[in-house]
């Protein structure tokens, strides 16, 4: 029912090597299954803005054997707030997030900021509200609005992916 974050990753080809940011990363399943993909190499940027997320983040991450993740105490929503060096990622995660976030738009800008050219973003969001289960409706952030914010900041469709009977999944190239 839900998204599964092991999915998708595996639908992003990342390869080993790789430096991915996870913005909003709060538990870090996002960051814990792009940590697994790299296979113990790259590195793995786990921001959020919630201190004891990220402590217990990374507390996970060294019992499962987790080194590649970095924890990131940062605001998204803020320029220069993911506190990484411009054009310094391949992968930018931002999964389960916009819904939440006020400015939504300078969150596609510092991502942007951090890709690397020809660097990608995975959005993950819901799709509707469900019945509850979901955001509230009018918090719901839909495909097309979003595949319209990524456009007008320079970012093109590289495909979509399957993310669960109630989100979907973008996958946007930066040109």
């Amino acid at each position: 029912m839900f998204s599964d974050p092991v999915q998708n990753i595996e639908q992003c080809g990342i390869q080993v090597g790789q430096d991915i940011a996870d913005f909003g990363s709060g538990s870090g399943h996002y960051s814990m299954a792009a940590a697994r993909a790299l296979l113990s190499t790259g590195r793995v940027y786990a921001i959020d803005a919630q201190k004891d997320l990220l402590t217990k983040l990374k507390n996970t991450a060294t019992r499962e054997g987790l080194y590649n993740i970095e924890v990131v105490w940062g605001d998204i929503e803020k320029p220069n707030g993911a506190k990484l060096r411009d054009a310094s990622v391949d992968l930018v995660l931002i999964c389960n997030l916009l819904f939440q976030l006020e400015d939504k738009a300078a969150t596609i800008q510092e991502a942007k900021r951090i890709l690397k050219p020809g660097g990608r973003i995975l959005i993950v969001d819901w799709s509707s509200s469900f019945g509850g289960i979901g955001p509230k409706p009018e918090d719901v952030i839909k495909k097309d609005k979003v595949a319209t914010m990524l456009e007008k900041n320079g970012f093109s469709l590289d495909k979509e992916i399957s993310a669960g009977a109630h989100h979907y999944g973008l996958i946007y190239k930066k040109l």
